[in-house]
């Protein structure tokens, strides 16, 4: 373009200079006039600008995932089965029998191991039952008669025994429990060489009720200490209680009445 603009200038000088030198036969005649047109200052075309492509930025980066190695799963532990052993031999225990007694006269079953406990039940030739203990000598028994629902003591010298009563426990007395009277009072106990009397103050009780007063007693005879329970109607006892036993002399003051026993008393022994 920039040559184009140059040649142009140079095309016009030529024909100025010819006209000049051949100057025209008819100098009244205006020579035409030629109308260069106007020459515009070329307008550069902006280039185009490139626009660079856009600059890819990476929008992840791409992380690598590990992969997880597997857990190796423990095999189970496998258990050795215990050789089985011998069984031991189970050394039978020696069973017995209760003994059992058939009533060879009539007799008093009674709550304690002497006549001098309450009646319980009344036992008849060829009754039945099974001994269930004994006292400390053997010649009581207490016994479950088969014909009542409940133990009492009856002695053995009116039975026949089926077993060895050698064997049984010595049982403990259990008394029926009265509260319809109270225990004696005014309690005294007095000695007169190997004699004690036991004496107290009367308890007042209905004739129906009235079964008097019963004393367990230790006492001191040939040189030993023998139990013995005795029964009286009357406020007062005496015992032949020695003085040549080791060990103390003792007893217990029971009010007694038809149903059963109040609570005991000690008596304060001399």
């Amino acid at each position: 373009m920039y040559w184009c603009f140059h040649s142009t200038i140079l095309c016009l000088i030529c024909v100025l200079v010819l006209s000049a030198c051949n100057p025209s036969n008819n100098p009244s005649t205006p020579l035409p006039t030629e109308i260069i047109p106007a020459t515009s200052t070329p307008t550069l075309e902006p280039k185009a600008t490139l626009t660079p492509p856009p600059t890819t930025t990476p929008t992840s980066t791409v992380t690598s995932t590990s992969t997880r190695t597997p857990t190796k799963t423990p095999s189970p532990t496998q258990s050795l089965t215990p050789t089985a052993s011998s069984t031991p031999t189970i050394t039978p225990t020696p069973t017995y029998s209760l003994p059992t007694i058939t009533v060879l006269m009539q007799a008093n079953c009674r709550y304690g191991p002497a006549k001098a406990y309450l009646y319980a039940w009344g036992m008849y030739p060829g009754d039945t039952g099974t001994v269930w203990g004994r006292n400390y000598s053997g010649t009581w028994l207490w016994i479950q008669p088969d014909n009542i629902e409940y133990q009492c003591w009856i002695a053995a010298s009116t039975v026949e025994i089926q077993g060895d009563v050698s064997i049984l426990r010595v049982a403990p007395v259990r008394l029926p429990h009265s509260v319809l009277y109270g225990p004696p009072e005014n309690i005294t106990a007095t000695r007169d060489g190997n004699s004690v009397t036991v004496s107290w103050q009367k308890v007042n009780m209905t004739e129906d009720d009235d079964r008097g007063y019963m004393i367990e007693a230790n006492v001191c005879q040939n040189g030993n200490l023998i139990w013995m329970a005795v029964a009286t109607m009357d406020n007062f006892y005496t015992f032949t209680d020695e003085t040549t036993c080791s060990q103390n002399s003792n007893g217990l003051l029971y009010t007694v009445e038809k149903h059963g026993y109040a609570d005991p008393v000690p008596i304060p022994w001399p």
